[in-house]
Formats: structure tokens, sequence, C-alpha cells
């Protein structure tokens, strides 16, 4: 993947990073009383929101069950990166994912430079929205 998003001056925001996570995935277990692996991956984010400056936001289905959990991660200029095979099991190397992400101009952190067990959880990126100033007419 290019480090480059479709329109220039990326990456100048201050605003803090937001996971959108889905709490409806099973992460292919079987119906049951057992809490859902996403909001529990959900709960395990919310609770290092704070500390570690980002936020979380609940989704119900991402539409990506066979790669579930799913998450997004997101920030105004930056590329928005669809994640899959997430759990509650690899909070801290989210949360190391996280930094990298924020320290890049564009949001993008290749394989080799994430944790080991998150080299392969990205599904999709997503251009951020444009900004007032840069909406096609």
């Amino acid at each position: 993947m290019a480090d480059t998003l479709p329109y220039p001056d990326a990456g100048q925001s201050s605003v803090s990073p937001v996971f959108h996570v889905c709490v409806t995935c099973r992460r292919g277990l079987p119906v049951g009383n057992d809490p859902v692996q996403g909001r529990q991956l959900y709960d395990a984010l919310l609770g290092q929101a704070a500390e570690c400056d980002f936020s979380v936001q609940p989704v119900e289905c991402m539409a990506a069950c066979s790669r579930g959990c799913i998450a997004t991660l997101s920030m105004p200029e930056k590329w928005t990166f669809v994640l899959g095979e997430l759990g509650p099991e690899k909070l801290s190397d989210l949360l190391a994912y996280l930094q990298l992400y924020r320290a890049s101009k564009t949001g993008t952190v290749m394989p080799s430079k994430r944790p080991a067990s998150l080299s392969d959880m990205v599904i999709a990126r997503l251009p951020s929205s444009l900004s007032a100033s840069q909406e096609l007419s």
C-alpha cells in the first residue's frame, strides 16, 4: 500500500483517534450466554480510552463476521483502517498499533512495524472525509 492520501495536506490534525468496534461480533462462536467477544473488546478499549487519549464508539454489526472481531481506527485527514481478527486478548498490541497510527502522517503502519499478532489484521483502508475546503463541486 502506498503511504499517500488521495488529497494534499494530510496528517496535520491534533484530534484524538477513534475506534469503532462491532459489539455484536462473536468471532464464529455460537450464540450463548457468554459475553460477546466484540463487546468484550469494546469494554477493554473503553477502559483504556482516557489514559491513552482516544475515543471508542460501539457499532452493531459491521458486516464482516467471518473476520471478527471487527473495528475501525480513524482520525481526520488520515486513512481509516478496517481491522479484523481482533479480540480482548490483543488489547496491548492494539494500543501499541494505535500509537504507531497516531504518529504516522497518513495513518499507514506497515505490517513489519505492527505487533506480530496484528500483522494481517487490515481488511481495508478508506480515505478520510474531505474537508469543506476540499469537497468537489
